[in-house]
């Protein structure tokens, strides 16, 4: 029976090894419906066997999972059912064009009257961009095309989860730019689960990130609370003059946690650590301006990148096993 639960995938200490090795281990990872995920991890991290055990091509050594309110060990073809895939490098008759390579791609899934079908394949051309490319042979079409057509086929049976593997890999900037478009409109039809090594894209697009390091989950988290740091929120300024009375005015107040400071070619750089971000917003800048002794060169929240975050997490869960 069908889950009701906003979890399209819920695992439970789920784990595979292969002889003395655990490729993966006590993984409870949960998927909310109409969620973009950024899937990460260095290679070998177990990314590959935990889509696999989802999708029942292997099964686990011990553990549970559940995908659709599914068992992914006893009801693995219903979930295949309700799945699109695409692989990180996809093959096509080339050619066949775009529209015949979807209507042969959904004569495994549909019976109904061919009209409804074209409807469909027009439609799905449409979402990713192709339907001025629809009737041209596959064999002249880009590297972003080739890629905008292998999520067409993934989507051509209205998949509940969209699994993607590396879907902008080794594509130029203009192919890139296309396909995480085409990422960003599927989530009003489906949840993408996407695996790639480009932190830049999961930046733009994802709304939660996983990431395995050595068969291992350390990290399952909305993109924001990652990108915030584990300092919380915090502001960065750069400043000129005395500083002084700016600096015990805002360590007096109760939403200032911290302050720290740099000197850097006569002027000088704050990390202003804060607990409440509405006082800071309105608050924070004023009370340095009030002093005419100090100038502000620069003001803004601090922003971390992905990749930043990304090392670090990995780096810290590195340090610990060892």
């Amino acid at each position: 029976m069908k889950s009701s639960s906003t979890w399209i995938i819920d695992t439970q200490e789920l784990t595979k090894s292969y002889k003395e090795v655990k490729a993966l281990s006590s993984l409870n990872l949960k998927v909310a419906r109409n969620s973009i995920i950024g899937f990460l991890g260095p290679n070998g991290a177990g990314k590959t066997t935990t889509i696999k055990l989802l999708l029942g091509l292997i099964r686990p050594t011990s553990g549970s999972g559940k995908v659709f309110g599914y068992d992914i060990i006893h009801e693995s073809l219903e979930i295949r059912k309700k799945v699109g895939y695409l692989a990180q490098n996809p093959s096509y008759y080339d050619y066949m064009t775009a529209r015949e390579t979807l209507r042969f791609r959904a004569r495994f899934f549909y019976r109904e009257p061919r009209k409804e079908i074209e409807t469909r394949i027009s439609e799905t051309l449409e979402l990713v961009g192709l339907e001025d490319r629809a009737d041209r042979p596959i064999k002249g079409f880009s590297g972003g095309e080739l890629q905008r057509l292998g999520i067409a086929q993934a989507q051509i049976n209205y998949p509940d989860l969209l699994i993607l593997d590396e879907p902008a890999a080794n594509l130029d900037p203009q192919g890139r730019h296309d396909v995480l478009k085409v990422m960003e409109r599927l989530r009003d039809y489906t949840t993408v689960f996407y695996c790639t090594h480009i932190l830049n894209d999961v930046q733009q697009v994802s709304d939660t990130v996983v990431i395995l390091n050595n068969g291992k989950l350390i990290a399952q988290a909305p993109l924001e609370e990652l990108l915030a740091g584990k300092d919380g929120i915090v502001y960065s300024l750069v400043l000129e003059g005395d500083l002084y009375d700016a600096h015990i005015r805002l360590m007096e107040q109760a939403w200032v946690s911290n302050v720290q400071q740099n000197a850097v070619n006569g002027r000088y750089s704050w990390q202003v650590s804060v607990t409440d971000e509405r006082a800071a917003k309105s608050q924070l800048l004023r009370l340095i301006l009030s002093d005419d002794k100090v100038e502000v060169i620069e003001f803004q929240p601090k922003k971390y990148e992905l990749e930043e975050v990304f090392f670090t997490i990995v780096g810290n869960a590195n340090n610990v096993q060892n």
